[in-house]
């Protein structure tokens, strides 16, 4: 009896696999993006910067390259604000070289998982694998930027921003966009990618650098007075 549910479990599983593996070579990639930020702006920065890039680097090293800044964004933010008190009116909990690493980071990740797909179509290496790869780690960045960015807006001691409980529901529509745009592609064959995305990576960014210009403010705050009169004057 065991040798026979062995048997099946084996045949079964061999099965899936193999109608996964049959799947993974019948898919093709095809989006759509019709986002005037992307279409007229971002995609030709990305068409020059693709042409930097050396022919013998991997499709998919861009890609973990991309997620490997978003990871250690995370934990360096995590490990001056790992309980989300450091926004609001107390100066100096981070520092301010982390907020502008933070915009460094986000956009080299947001510039090499733009660029990944056209570098892997450009040295004819694109593979319905590597495209599992990109979107299989994007799930996993789609929380990680969420997680990372709710710093600027986390709670200052229960005095200002908003609440952890705030931000789980925050993560949650992401991920339920993210999801519901790759069920799309399952079911049409096209991805129809979000307006979404990119313009969150850009306000993201300019987000960040304007967190320095608060804490240099709250450091600094004579500095921003004497503009101000002079701007009056």
């Amino acid at each position: 009896m065991q040798g026979g549910l062995a048997f099946l479990k084996y045949f079964v599983c061999k099965g899936y696999r193999y109608v996964l593996l049959a799947g993974i070579h019948k898919a093709h990639y095809s989006a759509v993006d019709t986002n005037p930020l992307s279409v007229y702006i971002m995609q030709p920065i990305w068409n020059k910067i693709i042409k930097i890039v050396p022919l013998w680097i991997a499709p998919n090293l861009l890609t973990f390259s991309g997620f490997v800044m978003i990871l250690f964004n995370y934990f360096l933010i995590s490990f001056y604000d790992w309980d989300y008190t450091a926004s609001g009116t107390s100066p100096g909990l981070v520092p301010t070289w982390v907020w502008l690493f933070s915009a460094f980071t986000t956009f080299c990740a947001y510039a090499l998982d733009s660029i990944d797909g056209k570098h892997a179509r450009r040295t004819q290496s694109s593979t319905p694998l590597g495209e599992l790869f990109d979107h299989g780690l994007d799930s996993w960045a789609t929380s990680i930027f969420v997680l990372s960015f709710f710093s600027v807006c986390s709670c200052d001691n229960g005095k200002t921003g908003v609440s952890v409980y705030t931000m789980y529901i925050y993560l949650s529509i992401v991920l339920f966009n993210f999801m519901c745009s790759h069920w799309e592609k399952y079911n049409t064959g096209v991805l129809f990618l979000p307006w979404g995305y990119d313009i969150s990576q850009v306000s993201s960014r300019q987000i960040y650098l304007a967190e320095i210009l608060k804490y240099v403010k709250l450091q600094n705050p004579e500095i921003f007075s004497a503009l101000a009169v002079k701007g009056c004057s």
